[in-house]
């Protein structure tokens, strides 16, 4: 192995627990990290993939407490958001009667001594009792972090003053209550850390179900998948480097003590080495020390559980189900043996178009042995039937549940343990780690620490279940490996909570669309407000824009819109939006936005702006079509402020009925006595020109403009003319998109161009005597491959692999690398077939490099 890196600290894994551990290590050690992912996407249980063009799916997270907690603030920089669920958040069904659980002890106490009144001081007791596990649970955790000696001494004490967190779950609810009903609800919910209640440890089950939720949940807005892209962003200020597709093969150690870690580069077949005397395994316990030859050490814990997972795109919302957003869990008997989970993210994230649902539930990972082995794209027939029998299974019990709920779907994936170990590169499919039972915790190997020097375990192993126990295991990694005075900075930025905005820097996250308005035949004004129905998260000046991220497909657009309101208005803004025919932006705009759903927003940005106060400046302000909304802004700002020098408004538009903001403006003359106001009808009195210009430019000090790109070019020129000095001149004009048109943008130009030349059709021929295929103009090579049944390779389908590697021999199309593959590859002739669009009759080559 001839190539050979450096690093101070080596993370293997991108889920939260390594996030974790990188960012504290960085921020707080001073370390170069470098954290290696085998998947191809950053950010473990985060990653969300789509299905169907419109489906979004979570893979691991489905809903956490609804104060994130401080170590969430910590690791997002307190940006995250999160839309709580209904205040009975879990909905408990067994044969004989269902039980919702609220929000917050009090309610939950209420609810229980209601239905169990002979059990009051039992119930009142198990809270005690529940409250003392959670807290022998953590302080095992934290101890688990220092070195032997401290261990040494402190477990054995633990044990001593906790022992119900070592106790099984059925033991503690058989001792604490006499009747079975309120056994199974307190017992139930174990589908949280993956341990079914004889065998788990009644610590786990304090701490998730009985207590990490009781101030009631939340589900990310936007998806987990945002989470990760926070704390992505968030991790390059802080010099950490990411590289996903990259394989450890081995962890090297020398000694005891490690030296750094054998790598292949899965996307190129490259194999190098990092040295390093810090490495963070964020990849579970087991895969840590199979990698580092220490498996012999984990003979004594038992056999994790898997989990099938059916994702399921739904026609219509749940809500005409009677569905509100809550988790139901079904189980066929008060032991929970074969419960089935399902959640409704959809109706938990305000930013989901599409509606889906899930239904999880957890078997043993030897269901699928038969085809453990077998490649991911190469299992046989038998695999297919078989996951088509588990479907089947699940989608009876649903509708079971919920009658006609099967017509109204419209897609289903099933995931089974191979999946898992596919993509969660996890042991035998395990979906929670190690099995949360008292072996773990009495286990040495269950922690942060490693016999091997230099070694450690980071994610839900190192502390508990779910992404939020994962991101705590990663802290406590970053426990053992920082320095005395380094860990108080950690703590200490946790404790303090998040930094402030920097108000310089655009803020990004989601706001609400709480109103729609038509303005003319085609102009929209969209009103925007915050969440949690609070104040703007950030201030702008007059005639700042924000950047909208607009999920039209698959990969999402960025359109750039003006601000029309006041900068003195803080519980809402308003942009307007031109329809354009062609425009993806404004199109999905105005047809598929509704009231309530939220937007992924930047902002706010840009120069174009007046941020005058009470003074007698003389604004020339111009306009075209819906150019004016910036306008509008300024002209509110100068109102608000009480300016007192001469405005003119010219203002054009083609036709009467597209005149804009005219009941605004005529308010405006009231409060700006010096407010001149002229629209412009050009389909009666042509364009704005220096005639027009000539009565208003004397004076003016200033002037905005703001139009389509031929008038403001012809306008400057006139100014220029009537001696308006250039300097004193401010222009605005977006340019949609950011860095590039995306897939959707390049296939609808491709469509249009075909149609345009009368074609309907294309061909693809496969090199070797194949069968062709046709594809039709803007459908990549990809999607049409698969429309026709034609096995191409493929993982992702949204350009983040590179597994649809594809030659293309002869034609015409376009295409986009999405740097994942290299300029000798590209020079070949190798494409990404997901983001290939012919654009005539192609020949292609799907042969492996």
């Amino acid at each position: 192995m001839t190539d050979i890196e450096e690093a101070d600290v080596v993370v293997i894994g991108s889920g939260m627990g390594g996030l974790a551990a990188a960012r504290a290590i960085a921020q707080f050690g001073d370390r170069r990290v470098l954290i290696l992912e085998q998947h191809y996407t950053i950010g473990g249980m985060t990653h969300e993939f789509t299905r169907a063009g419109q489906y979004h799916f979570g893979t691991g997270l489905h809903y956490m407490s609804a104060d994130a907690g401080p170590f969430l603030e910590f690791m997002t920089d307190g940006r995250a958001q999160l839309s709580p669920l209904p205040a009975d958040y879990d909905v408990l069904h067994f044969p004989e009667f269902d039980f919702a659980v609220p929000a917050t002890w009090e309610r939950f106490r209420s609810r229980l001594v209601e239905h169990f009144p002979d059990e009051t001081a039992a119930i009142d007791a198990f809270f005690r009792t529940t409250r003392r596990a959670m807290i022998g649970l953590a302080a095992r955790n934290v101890l688990a972090s220092f070195p032997a000696a401290v261990r040494n001494v402190g477990t054995p004490l633990v044990r001593t003053l906790f022992p119900a967190a070592y106790r099984s779950v059925s033991h503690q609810v058989s001792r604490s209550f006499r009747d079975p009903r309120l056994r199974a609800i307190f017992a139930a919910r174990w589908g949280l850390y993956g341990t079914a209640p004889r065998s788990s440890a009644f610590g786990y089950h304090a701490a998730v179900p009985l207590t990490f939720f009781m101030n009631g949940t939340a589900h990310p807005v936007g998806g987990p998948a945002e989470l990760g892209r926070i704390i992505v962003e968030i991790l390059q200020r802080y010099g950490v480097q990411v590289r996903p597709r990259q394989r450890v093969i081995e962890v090297l150690v020398e000694r005891g003590r490690v030296t750094g870690v054998d790598v292949e580069d899965t996307a190129g077949g490259r194999r190098y080495r990092v040295r390093s005397g810090t490495v963070v395994s964020a990849a579970g316990v087991r895969n840590t020390y199979a990698l580092s030859r220490q498996n012999r050490r984990l003979e004594k814990l038992p056999a994790e559980m898997s989990a099938l997972m059916l994702f399921i795109g739904l026609k219509r919302s749940p809500v005409e189900f009677g569905l509100g957003g809550e988790n139901h869990w079904l189980m066929p008997d008060l032991d929970g043996d074969g419960t089935l989970y399902v959640s409704f993210p959809s109706l938990n994230n305000p930013a989901a178009r599409h509606h889906t649902m899930e239904a999880l539930e957890l078997v043993a990972p030897d269901v699928v042995e038969q085809w453990r082995g077998t490649a991911a794209n190469d299992r046989p027939e038998s695999y297919q039937e078989f996951k088509q029998r588990l479907a089947e299974r699940l989608l009876t019990r649903l509708e079971q549940q919920w009658p006609g709920l099967r017509e109204e779907i419209g897609f289903t994936e099933l995931a089974t343990p191979l999946s898992f170990e596919t993509y969660q590169n996890s042991v035998q499919g395990s979906f929670y780690g190690l099995a949360a039972t008292p072996q773990r915790l009495r286990s040495s190997v269950a922690g942060c620490r490693t016999p091997v020097k230099g070694l450690f375990v980071a994610g839900q192993d190192a502390w508990g279940s779910g992404v939020v126990g994962a991101l705590a295991g990663g802290l406590m990694a970053a426990n053992a490996v920082l320095k005395p005075r380094q860990l108080g900075a950690l703590w200490g930025a946790i404790r303090k909570g998040p930094p402030t905005r920097d108000p310089a820097t655009p803020w990004q996250g989601y706001l609400r669309v709480t109103a729609i308005e038509e303005l003319s035949p085609t102009v929209r004004r969209f009103r925007l407000a915050s969440l949690d129905s609070g104040p703007l998260p950030f201030t702008f000046i007059a005639g700042q824009y924000l950047k909208l991220e607009l999920p039209v497909a698959v990969e999402p657009i960025e359109r750039s819109y003006s601000i029309c309101t006041g900068p003195q208005q803080t519980a809402f803004l308003d942009i307007a939006v031109r329809r354009e025919p062609d425009g993806l932006g404004s199109v999905f705009l105005h047809q598929e936005v509704k009231t309530g759903q939220a937007l992924r927003v930047s902002g706010p940005h840009g120069e174009f702006t007046w941020n005058g106060g009470p003074g007698t400046e003389t604004l020339l302000l111009i306009s075209g079509g819906v150019g004016i909304t910036p306008l509008m802004s300024v002209l509110t700002a100068a109102a608000d402020a009480g300016h007192r020098g001469r405005i003119v408004l010219l203002a054009s538009f083609r036709a009467e009925n597209e005149v804009l903001f005219g009941p605004e403006l005529a308010a405006l003359r009231h409060r700006l006595p010096g407010l001149v106001v002229k629209f412009v009808v050009t389909e009666w009195y042509g364009r704005i020109d220096a005639t027009e210009l000539m009565p208003y430019v004397d004076g003016a000090t200033r002037v905005h403009l703001c139009g389509p790109a031929p008038m403001m070019q012809d306008l400057i020129g006139a100014l220029a003319a009537l001696r308006v000095p250039r300097k004193g001149i401010h222009t605005e004009a977006f340019v949609s998109g950011s860095g590039g048109r995306t897939r959707r943008e390049r296939a609808h130009a491709v469509a249009l161009a075909a149609a345009a030349s009368g074609v309907t059709t294309y061909t693809i021929d496969l090199a070797g005597g194949g069968t062709a295929f046709p594809c039709h103009p803007g459908q990549s090579v990809l999607d049409a491959a698969n429309t026709a049944g034609v096995p191409l390779p493929q993982s992702c389908g949204e350009g983040s692999c590179g597994t649809c590697r594809v030659r293309v021999l002869s034609g015409d199309f376009e295409t986009d690398s999405r740097g994942l593959l290299s300029a000798a590859e590209i020079s070949a002739g190798w494409l990404l077939a997901c983001q290939t669009l012919p654009t005539s009759n192609v020949t292609i080559s799907p042969e492996a490099f």
